[in-house]
């Protein structure tokens, strides 16, 4: 198998274009549950790095060198930015990286939406070819009824 290189801004390619449009370094720094944790907690807003290391020390145990690490880490996949304001580093969210991943991820919403529409076209149709059996099968006014009541019951 061979090798795939890194490509600038963190995305990934094996030199044909396959995979090339995936932020590769995002969903990397992504799949660590600490670096999550940070990124929720820097989701209200602006924390200096002390008051982050206190958040995570919380629920796990960690050393503030091993949150400078994951800061990093998080920091070089675009996920969050920092500045230096006097002796203390704020940290904050990167919107840039957050909308990288949100745009790799909308090519996946298709790929939901049409069979999901077509479920609800062919509930609709059955719904339509119930009221119509039960209108023409002699049941009348009772029978429609009991259908119009089978659709609601089924959710339409």
């Amino acid at each position: 198998m061979p090798a795939v290189a890194r490509l600038p801004g963190g995305e990934s390619g094996d030199g044909d274009g396959a995979l090339d449009t995936a932020p590769t370094a995002v969903f990397e720094a992504l799949g660590d549950p600490v670096r999550r944790r940070l990124l929720e907690v820097l989701v209200p807003g602006e924390q200096p790095a002390g008051a982050l290391v206190t958040a995570l020390q919380a629920r796990v145990r960690i050393t503030q060198p091993a949150v400078s690490q994951h800061l990093k880490v998080l920091r070089e996949a675009g996920l969050v930015r920092v500045r230096a304001e006097g002796t203390r580093r704020l940290y904050a969210v990167d919107d840039a990286g957050t909308a990288a991943a949100r745009a790799w991820l909308a090519r996946f919403e298709d790929t939901f939406a049409q069979p999901l529409d077509a479920l609800a076209t062919e509930l609709a149709r059955g719904r339509r070819e119930r009221r119509r059996a039960a209108g023409t099968s002699g049941a009348g006014e009772h029978g429609t009824a009991a259908a119009a009541a089978t659709d609601q019951a089924a959710g339409a």
